[in-house]
Protein backbone atom coordinates (compact mmCIF):
# COMPACT_ATOMS: atom_id res chain seq x y z
CA UNK A 1 0.00 0.00 0.00
CA UNK A 2 1.36 3.31 -0.94
CA UNK A 3 1.75 5.96 1.91
CA UNK A 4 1.84 9.53 2.32
CA UNK A 5 5.61 11.16 3.57
CA UNK A 6 3.65 12.21 6.90
CA UNK A 7 2.63 8.32 7.06
CA UNK A 8 6.09 7.14 5.82
CA UNK A 9 7.40 9.72 8.86
CA UNK A 10 5.68 8.32 11.83
CA UNK A 11 6.27 4.98 10.75
CA UNK A 12 10.38 5.54 10.87
CA UNK A 13 11.01 8.29 12.79
CA UNK A 14 13.68 10.79 12.87
CA UNK A 15 15.68 8.08 11.05
CA UNK A 16 13.28 8.43 7.77
CA UNK A 17 15.47 10.93 6.24
CA UNK A 18 18.77 8.85 6.79
CA UNK A 19 16.73 6.08 4.74
CA UNK A 20 15.15 8.22 2.00
CA UNK A 21 19.34 9.28 1.55
CA UNK A 22 20.18 6.14 1.36
CA UNK A 23 18.18 5.17 -1.30
CA UNK A 24 18.75 8.00 -3.67
CA UNK A 25 22.46 7.59 -2.81
CA UNK A 26 22.59 3.84 -3.81
CA UNK A 27 20.29 4.80 -6.68
CA UNK A 28 22.44 7.46 -7.88
CA UNK A 29 25.69 5.24 -7.72
CA UNK A 30 24.22 2.62 -9.51
CA UNK A 31 23.18 5.23 -12.32
CA UNK A 32 26.67 7.09 -12.53
CA UNK A 33 28.35 3.51 -12.49
CA UNK A 34 26.48 2.79 -15.64
CA UNK A 35 28.20 5.91 -16.92
CA UNK A 36 31.34 5.01 -16.22
CA UNK A 37 31.81 0.95 -16.09
CA UNK A 38 30.96 0.68 -19.86
CA UNK A 39 34.22 2.90 -21.04
CA UNK A 40 36.62 0.40 -20.13
CA UNK A 41 35.12 -2.22 -22.47
CA UNK A 42 35.47 -0.31 -25.44
CA UNK A 43 38.11 -2.11 -27.06
CA UNK A 44 36.41 -5.36 -26.36
CA UNK A 45 33.13 -4.44 -28.14
CA UNK A 46 35.05 -3.00 -31.16
CA UNK A 47 36.55 -6.74 -31.49
CA UNK A 48 33.12 -8.41 -30.90
CA UNK A 49 31.17 -5.84 -32.86
CA UNK A 50 34.24 -5.27 -35.62
CA UNK A 51 33.92 -1.43 -34.60
CA UNK A 52 35.53 1.37 -36.22
CA UNK A 53 36.95 4.43 -33.42
CA UNK A 54 33.98 6.69 -34.67
CA UNK A 55 31.28 3.50 -34.02
CA UNK A 56 32.77 2.52 -30.80
CA UNK A 57 32.38 6.11 -28.88
CA UNK A 58 29.35 5.80 -29.57
CA UNK A 59 28.56 3.43 -26.50
CA UNK A 60 29.72 6.36 -24.39
CA UNK A 61 28.62 9.43 -26.51
CA UNK A 62 24.62 7.75 -26.71
CA UNK A 63 24.63 7.18 -23.03
CA UNK A 64 25.70 10.90 -22.15
CA UNK A 65 23.20 12.63 -25.35
CA UNK A 66 19.74 10.91 -23.74
CA UNK A 67 20.90 11.39 -19.68
CA UNK A 68 21.07 15.10 -21.23
CA UNK A 69 17.77 15.23 -23.08
CA UNK A 70 16.22 13.33 -19.72
CA UNK A 71 17.91 15.69 -17.15
CA UNK A 72 15.18 18.54 -19.03
CA UNK A 73 12.02 16.45 -18.56
CA UNK A 74 12.83 15.69 -14.35
CA UNK A 75 10.39 18.56 -13.00
CA UNK A 76 7.50 17.82 -15.17
CA UNK A 77 7.87 13.88 -14.83
CA UNK A 78 8.09 14.99 -10.80
CA UNK A 79 4.73 16.65 -11.01
CA UNK A 80 3.07 14.66 -12.65
CA UNK A 81 3.66 11.32 -11.68
CA UNK A 82 4.74 12.08 -7.88
CA UNK A 83 8.89 11.17 -6.13
CA UNK A 84 8.29 7.01 -5.45
CA UNK A 85 6.64 6.35 -9.45
CA UNK A 86 9.40 8.67 -11.25
CA UNK A 87 12.51 7.22 -9.13
CA UNK A 88 10.98 4.22 -9.42
CA UNK A 89 10.36 3.72 -12.92
CA UNK A 90 13.47 5.31 -13.67
CA UNK A 91 15.53 2.41 -11.95
CA UNK A 92 13.41 0.25 -13.04
CA UNK A 93 14.26 1.36 -17.03
CA UNK A 94 17.76 1.34 -15.93
CA UNK A 95 17.40 -2.81 -14.44
CA UNK A 96 15.81 -3.40 -18.03
CA UNK A 97 18.79 -1.70 -20.03
CA UNK A 98 21.56 -3.52 -17.54
CA UNK A 99 19.74 -7.45 -18.67
CA UNK A 100 18.80 -6.63 -21.95
CA UNK A 101 22.04 -5.04 -22.96
CA UNK A 102 24.10 -8.07 -21.51
CA UNK A 103 22.54 -10.13 -23.84
CA UNK A 104 22.57 -8.16 -26.74
CA UNK A 105 23.16 -10.18 -30.12
CA UNK A 106 24.16 -6.80 -32.04
CA UNK A 107 25.34 -3.45 -31.87
CA UNK A 108 22.29 -1.73 -32.93
CA UNK A 109 20.54 -3.34 -29.74
CA UNK A 110 23.73 -2.61 -27.67
CA UNK A 111 23.67 1.15 -28.32
CA UNK A 112 19.55 1.33 -27.38
CA UNK A 113 19.66 -0.16 -24.29
CA UNK A 114 22.59 2.49 -23.04
CA UNK A 115 20.37 5.11 -24.48
CA UNK A 116 17.59 3.60 -22.07
CA UNK A 117 20.30 3.49 -18.77
CA UNK A 118 20.85 7.02 -19.83
CA UNK A 119 17.58 8.29 -19.77
CA UNK A 120 16.74 7.07 -16.68
CA UNK A 121 20.57 8.15 -15.30
CA UNK A 122 18.76 11.80 -16.06
CA UNK A 123 16.13 11.38 -14.53
CA UNK A 124 17.39 10.36 -11.27
CA UNK A 125 19.88 12.96 -11.71
CA UNK A 126 18.65 16.19 -10.12
CA UNK A 127 16.46 14.27 -7.33
CA UNK A 128 19.07 13.73 -4.47
CA UNK A 129 19.17 17.30 -4.18
CA UNK A 130 15.41 17.97 -4.05
CA UNK A 131 15.38 15.63 -1.30
CA UNK A 132 17.88 16.60 1.02
CA UNK A 133 16.34 19.96 0.96
CA UNK A 134 12.89 18.63 1.27
CA UNK A 135 13.95 16.03 4.11
CA UNK A 136 16.60 18.31 6.38
CA UNK A 137 16.80 21.26 8.09
CA UNK A 138 18.68 23.60 6.74
CA UNK A 139 21.55 23.32 9.25
CA UNK A 140 21.81 19.24 8.62
CA UNK A 141 21.96 19.85 4.97
CA UNK A 142 25.49 20.29 4.45
CA UNK A 143 26.11 16.99 6.71
CA UNK A 144 23.63 15.39 4.38
CA UNK A 145 25.33 16.89 1.04
CA UNK A 146 28.54 15.76 2.42
CA UNK A 147 27.56 12.04 3.30
CA UNK A 148 25.69 11.64 -0.34
CA UNK A 149 28.67 13.42 -2.33
CA UNK A 150 31.26 11.02 -0.41
CA UNK A 151 29.77 7.95 -1.88
CA UNK A 152 28.68 9.51 -5.01
CA UNK A 153 31.91 10.51 -6.23
CA UNK A 154 33.93 6.97 -5.60
CA UNK A 155 30.96 5.73 -8.31
CA UNK A 156 33.30 7.23 -11.31
CA UNK A 157 36.23 5.33 -9.57
CA UNK A 158 34.74 2.20 -9.07
CA UNK A 159 33.45 1.96 -12.01
CA UNK A 160 36.44 1.66 -14.31
CA UNK A 161 38.24 -0.67 -11.79
CA UNK A 162 35.46 -3.05 -11.47
CA UNK A 163 34.41 -2.87 -15.16
CA UNK A 164 37.95 -3.71 -15.80
CA UNK A 165 38.28 -6.93 -13.42
CA UNK A 166 34.82 -7.86 -14.96
CA UNK A 167 35.63 -7.58 -18.47
CA UNK A 168 38.86 -9.57 -17.94
CA UNK A 169 37.68 -12.64 -16.56
CA UNK A 170 33.95 -12.85 -17.32
CA UNK A 171 33.56 -10.81 -20.42
CA UNK A 172 32.02 -7.26 -21.96
CA UNK A 173 28.76 -8.35 -21.08
CA UNK A 174 29.20 -9.15 -16.86
CA UNK A 175 29.57 -5.48 -16.82
CA UNK A 176 25.69 -4.81 -17.78
CA UNK A 177 24.34 -7.70 -15.42
CA UNK A 178 26.51 -6.22 -12.47
CA UNK A 179 24.03 -3.42 -12.34
CA UNK A 180 20.80 -5.79 -11.87
CA UNK A 181 21.34 -6.50 -8.03
CA UNK A 182 22.00 -2.65 -7.19
CA UNK A 183 19.44 -1.30 -9.17
CA UNK A 184 16.40 -4.50 -7.80
CA UNK A 185 18.08 -3.32 -3.94
CA UNK A 186 16.73 -0.19 -4.91
CA UNK A 187 13.62 -0.45 -6.38
CA UNK A 188 12.31 -2.23 -3.12
CA UNK A 189 14.09 0.62 -0.99
CA UNK A 190 12.12 3.51 -3.25
CA UNK A 191 8.94 0.77 -2.81
CA UNK A 192 8.98 1.08 0.93
CA UNK A 193 10.50 4.51 1.63
CA UNK A 194 9.56 7.01 -1.09
CA UNK A 195 6.34 8.83 -0.87
CA UNK A 196 3.85 8.02 -3.94
CA UNK A 197 1.45 11.21 -3.32
CA UNK A 198 1.29 13.96 -6.19
CA UNK A 199 1.61 17.24 -5.05
CA UNK A 200 -1.54 19.11 -5.04
CA UNK A 201 -0.71 22.01 -7.48
CA UNK A 202 -1.74 21.09 -10.89
CA UNK A 203 0.95 19.96 -12.84
CA UNK A 204 2.44 22.10 -15.71
CA UNK A 205 2.28 20.99 -19.06
CA UNK A 206 5.68 19.12 -20.67
CA UNK A 207 7.56 21.81 -23.30
CA UNK A 208 7.47 19.26 -25.65
CA UNK A 209 8.20 21.54 -27.98
CA UNK A 210 11.51 23.04 -26.83
CA UNK A 211 12.34 19.39 -25.88
CA UNK A 212 11.82 17.98 -29.82
CA UNK A 213 14.26 21.38 -30.41
CA UNK A 214 16.21 20.30 -28.49
CA UNK A 215 16.75 17.05 -29.13
CA UNK A 216 16.64 17.30 -33.24
CA UNK A 217 19.23 19.99 -32.49
CA UNK A 218 21.93 17.64 -29.95
CA UNK A 219 21.42 14.33 -31.85
CA UNK A 220 22.30 15.78 -35.07
CA UNK A 221 25.04 18.04 -33.85
CA UNK A 222 26.51 14.73 -32.60
CA UNK A 223 25.88 12.52 -35.33
CA UNK A 224 27.25 15.37 -37.80
CA UNK A 225 30.14 15.69 -35.43
CA UNK A 226 30.98 11.87 -35.76
CA UNK A 227 30.23 12.29 -40.06
CA UNK A 228 33.01 14.98 -40.15
CA UNK A 229 35.91 12.83 -40.54
CA UNK A 230 34.00 10.30 -43.57
CA UNK A 231 31.76 12.49 -45.09
CA UNK A 232 32.12 16.26 -44.71
CA UNK A 233 29.13 16.91 -47.08
CA UNK A 234 26.74 14.80 -44.83
CA UNK A 235 28.13 15.99 -41.57
CA UNK A 236 27.25 19.92 -43.17
CA UNK A 237 24.18 18.47 -43.92
CA UNK A 238 23.45 17.48 -40.56
CA UNK A 239 24.83 20.31 -38.50
CA UNK A 240 23.49 23.32 -40.73
CA UNK A 241 19.99 22.26 -39.65
CA UNK A 242 20.57 21.14 -36.15
CA UNK A 243 22.31 24.72 -35.59
CA UNK A 244 18.93 25.83 -36.64
CA UNK A 245 17.17 24.05 -34.78
CA UNK A 246 19.36 25.31 -31.59
CA UNK A 247 18.58 28.77 -32.34
CA UNK A 248 14.99 27.57 -32.86
CA UNK A 249 15.27 26.65 -28.96
CA UNK A 250 16.47 29.45 -27.49
CA UNK A 251 13.96 31.31 -29.35
CA UNK A 252 11.13 29.40 -28.12
CA UNK A 253 12.01 29.15 -24.66
CA UNK A 254 12.07 33.52 -24.47
CA UNK A 255 8.73 32.77 -25.66
CA UNK A 256 7.21 29.74 -24.08
CA UNK A 257 5.02 29.95 -21.00
CA UNK A 258 6.76 27.01 -19.32
CA UNK A 259 10.36 26.69 -20.69
CA UNK A 260 12.51 23.66 -20.12
CA UNK A 261 15.45 26.44 -19.46
CA UNK A 262 14.21 29.94 -18.67
CA UNK A 263 17.00 32.04 -20.63
CA UNK A 264 16.75 34.92 -17.90
CA UNK A 265 19.30 33.12 -16.23
CA UNK A 266 21.86 34.16 -18.57
CA UNK A 267 21.63 37.64 -18.35
CA UNK A 268 23.47 37.36 -14.77
CA UNK A 269 26.73 37.32 -15.78
CA UNK A 270 28.44 34.96 -12.63
CA UNK A 271 25.60 32.40 -14.04
CA UNK A 272 26.68 33.17 -17.63
CA UNK A 273 30.35 32.37 -17.20
CA UNK A 274 29.40 29.64 -14.59
CA UNK A 275 27.48 27.91 -17.37
CA UNK A 276 30.03 28.08 -20.29
CA UNK A 277 32.85 26.96 -17.25
CA UNK A 278 30.07 23.78 -16.83
CA UNK A 279 29.97 23.06 -20.31
CA UNK A 280 33.94 23.25 -21.24
CA UNK A 281 35.04 21.34 -18.11
CA UNK A 282 32.22 18.65 -19.05
CA UNK A 283 34.33 18.63 -22.40
CA UNK A 284 37.28 17.66 -21.09
CA UNK A 285 36.05 15.57 -18.08
CA UNK A 286 34.10 13.19 -19.55
CA UNK A 287 36.10 12.70 -22.83
CA UNK A 288 39.47 12.40 -20.76
CA UNK A 289 37.06 9.66 -18.77
CA UNK A 290 36.52 8.01 -22.28
CA UNK A 291 39.89 8.22 -23.63
CA UNK A 292 41.78 6.59 -20.35
CA UNK A 293 40.76 3.69 -20.15
CA UNK A 294 41.48 3.09 -23.88
CA UNK A 295 44.81 4.70 -24.09
CA UNK A 296 45.78 2.52 -21.06
CA UNK A 297 44.52 -0.76 -23.15
CA UNK A 298 45.43 0.37 -26.95
CA UNK A 299 48.53 2.51 -26.54
CA UNK A 300 50.26 1.40 -23.27
CA UNK A 301 48.79 -2.73 -23.37
CA UNK A 302 47.43 -2.92 -20.42
CA UNK A 303 44.74 -5.64 -19.43
CA UNK A 304 41.32 -4.18 -18.86
CA UNK A 305 41.69 -4.53 -14.44
CA UNK A 306 44.69 -2.33 -14.76
CA UNK A 307 43.38 -0.18 -17.03
CA UNK A 308 40.44 0.51 -14.30
CA UNK A 309 42.08 0.24 -11.75
CA UNK A 310 44.20 3.64 -12.26
CA UNK A 311 41.26 5.79 -11.34
CA UNK A 312 40.66 3.81 -8.36
CA UNK A 313 43.15 6.13 -5.79
CA UNK A 314 42.14 9.31 -7.50
CA UNK A 315 38.44 8.26 -6.85
CA UNK A 316 39.69 8.35 -3.00
CA UNK A 317 41.56 11.54 -2.83
CA UNK A 318 38.54 13.28 -4.94
CA UNK A 319 36.05 11.98 -1.89
CA UNK A 320 38.69 14.18 0.56
CA UNK A 321 38.94 16.92 -1.80
CA UNK A 322 35.37 17.59 -2.18
CA UNK A 323 35.06 17.65 1.38
CA UNK A 324 38.09 20.20 2.10
CA UNK A 325 36.74 22.34 -1.41
CA UNK A 326 33.79 22.79 0.19
CA UNK A 327 35.37 24.38 3.17
CA UNK A 328 37.34 26.84 1.34
CA UNK A 329 34.04 28.12 -0.86
CA UNK A 330 33.86 30.96 2.20
CA UNK A 331 37.44 31.57 2.61
CA UNK A 332 38.52 31.81 -0.60
CA UNK A 333 36.75 33.61 -3.83
CA UNK A 334 34.76 30.92 -6.07
CA UNK A 335 36.37 32.22 -9.53
CA UNK A 336 39.66 31.48 -7.79
CA UNK A 337 39.35 27.92 -7.09
CA UNK A 338 36.89 27.09 -10.05
CA UNK A 339 40.53 28.31 -12.10
CA UNK A 340 42.66 26.95 -9.95
CA UNK A 341 40.95 23.52 -9.90
CA UNK A 342 40.04 23.06 -13.98
CA UNK A 343 44.04 24.45 -14.07
CA UNK A 344 45.00 21.06 -12.51
CA UNK A 345 42.56 19.35 -14.65
CA UNK A 346 44.20 20.72 -17.64
CA UNK A 347 47.87 19.83 -16.55
CA UNK A 348 46.68 16.05 -15.60
CA UNK A 349 45.87 15.71 -19.25
CA UNK A 350 48.75 17.27 -20.52
CA UNK A 351 50.95 15.40 -18.53
CA UNK A 352 49.10 12.25 -19.84
CA UNK A 353 50.63 13.04 -23.26
CA UNK A 354 53.92 12.93 -22.09
CA UNK A 355 53.57 8.87 -20.74
CA UNK A 356 54.83 6.15 -22.86
CA UNK A 357 55.19 2.22 -22.38
CA UNK A 358 58.53 3.16 -20.11
CA UNK A 359 56.32 5.13 -17.29
CA UNK A 360 55.79 3.64 -14.34
CA UNK A 361 51.88 2.39 -13.33
CA UNK A 362 52.07 4.64 -10.42
CA UNK A 363 53.11 7.93 -12.23
CA UNK A 364 49.97 7.24 -14.03
CA UNK A 365 47.95 7.01 -11.26
CA UNK A 366 49.85 10.34 -10.01
CA UNK A 367 48.53 11.81 -12.96
CA UNK A 368 45.24 11.27 -12.24
CA UNK A 369 45.03 12.12 -8.55
CA UNK A 370 46.55 15.74 -10.06
CA UNK A 371 42.63 15.96 -12.31
CA UNK A 372 40.57 14.29 -9.35
CA UNK A 373 42.27 17.36 -7.11
CA UNK A 374 41.64 19.80 -9.37
CA UNK A 375 37.43 18.40 -9.85
CA UNK A 376 37.61 18.17 -6.18
CA UNK A 377 38.07 22.02 -5.92
CA UNK A 378 35.66 22.79 -9.12
CA UNK A 379 32.12 20.96 -8.09
CA UNK A 380 31.83 23.01 -4.78
CA UNK A 381 32.76 26.45 -6.13
CA UNK A 382 31.24 26.22 -9.46
CA UNK A 383 27.66 26.18 -8.12
CA UNK A 384 28.26 28.50 -5.85
CA UNK A 385 29.74 30.63 -8.19
CA UNK A 386 27.81 30.67 -10.43
CA UNK A 387 23.88 30.42 -8.36
CA UNK A 388 25.48 33.81 -6.27
CA UNK A 389 23.27 36.86 -6.83
CA UNK A 390 20.24 34.82 -8.47
CA UNK A 391 16.81 35.90 -7.16
CA UNK A 392 15.70 32.90 -5.23
CA UNK A 393 13.10 31.76 -8.04
CA UNK A 394 15.59 31.08 -10.01
CA UNK A 395 17.39 28.53 -7.87
CA UNK A 396 15.84 25.39 -8.88
CA UNK A 397 16.30 25.89 -13.04
CA UNK A 398 19.53 27.45 -12.10
CA UNK A 399 21.07 24.67 -10.66
CA UNK A 400 19.22 22.37 -13.50
CA UNK A 401 20.44 24.57 -16.27
CA UNK A 402 24.23 23.84 -14.60
CA UNK A 403 23.90 19.90 -14.76
CA UNK A 404 22.60 19.91 -18.01
CA UNK A 405 25.27 22.30 -19.77
CA UNK A 406 27.57 20.33 -17.93
CA UNK A 407 26.52 16.45 -19.73
CA UNK A 408 26.02 18.45 -23.06
CA UNK A 409 29.53 19.22 -22.93
CA UNK A 410 30.26 15.64 -21.86
CA UNK A 411 28.47 14.15 -24.51
CA UNK A 412 30.09 16.58 -27.45
CA UNK A 413 33.23 16.04 -25.50
CA UNK A 414 32.93 12.57 -25.94
CA UNK A 415 32.07 12.88 -29.55
CA UNK A 416 35.06 15.06 -30.11
CA UNK A 417 37.73 12.90 -28.02
CA UNK A 418 36.44 9.82 -30.29
CA UNK A 419 36.99 11.95 -33.88
CA UNK A 420 40.02 13.53 -32.51
CA UNK A 421 41.60 10.27 -31.54
CA UNK A 422 40.32 8.73 -34.55
CA UNK A 423 41.78 11.22 -37.32
CA UNK A 424 45.62 10.95 -35.42
CA UNK A 425 45.55 7.31 -35.44
CA UNK A 426 45.00 7.16 -39.07
CA UNK A 427 47.90 10.09 -39.36
CA UNK A 428 50.04 7.95 -36.91
CA UNK A 429 49.26 3.84 -37.91
CA UNK A 430 50.20 0.96 -36.13
CA UNK A 431 53.43 1.10 -38.20
CA UNK A 432 54.41 4.36 -37.49
CA UNK A 433 56.18 5.27 -33.80
CA UNK A 434 55.20 3.21 -30.72
CA UNK A 435 51.87 1.51 -32.13
CA UNK A 436 49.78 4.79 -32.53
CA UNK A 437 50.87 6.15 -29.77
CA UNK A 438 51.52 9.65 -30.49
CA UNK A 439 47.91 9.86 -31.11
CA UNK A 440 46.65 9.01 -28.00
CA UNK A 441 49.14 12.20 -27.06
CA UNK A 442 47.95 14.95 -29.66
CA UNK A 443 44.28 13.90 -28.09
CA UNK A 444 45.32 14.45 -24.57
CA UNK A 445 47.15 17.84 -25.52
CA UNK A 446 43.59 18.31 -27.37
CA UNK A 447 41.59 18.30 -24.14
CA UNK A 448 44.19 20.00 -22.19
CA UNK A 449 43.70 22.60 -24.63
CA UNK A 450 39.58 22.44 -23.92
CA UNK A 451 40.01 22.76 -20.14
CA UNK A 452 42.38 25.75 -20.63
CA UNK A 453 39.78 27.40 -22.20
CA UNK A 454 37.53 26.97 -19.36
CA UNK A 455 40.14 28.38 -16.81
CA UNK A 456 40.02 31.55 -18.69
CA UNK A 457 36.26 31.74 -18.35
CA UNK A 458 36.63 30.93 -14.85
CA UNK A 459 38.12 33.82 -14.20
CA UNK A 460 34.79 35.64 -15.13
CA UNK A 461 32.82 33.98 -12.11
CA UNK A 462 32.43 37.05 -9.89
CA UNK A 463 29.85 38.48 -8.11
CA UNK A 464 28.21 40.95 -9.77
CA UNK A 465 24.99 43.60 -10.13
CA UNK A 466 22.08 42.77 -12.14
CA UNK A 467 19.98 45.16 -13.85
CA UNK A 468 16.73 45.35 -12.33
CA UNK A 469 14.87 44.32 -15.59
CA UNK A 470 16.41 40.72 -15.13
CA UNK A 471 14.65 39.77 -12.34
Amino acid sequence: MALTREELLARHGERYKWLVLLTVMFGSMAAIMSSTIVNVAVPALSREFALGQGSAQWVSASFMLAMTLAMLTTPWLLQRFGMRRTYGGSMLLLLCGGVIGGLSPSYPILLAMRVAEGLACGIVQPIPAIQILRNFERQEQGRAMGLFGFGVVLAPALGPSVGGFLVEHFGWRSIFFIMVPFCVAVLVMAHRLLAASVPESEARPLDWRGLLLAGLAIVGILNGLVRLRTDVPLAAAMILPSLACLVGFIVYQLRAKHPLMNMALFRYPQFAAGSLVAFIYGMGLFGSTYLLPVFMQIGLHYSPSQAGLVLLPAGGVLAVTIWLGARLVDRIPAHVLVSSGVALLALSFALMAFCGPDTAYATLMSWAVVGRIGLGLVLPALSLGAMRGLDRSFITQGSSTINFLRQLGGAIGVALVGIVLEWRLKAHPAGAGAHGLRAFDETFLFIAAISVLAVLAAWRIRAGRVAADTV
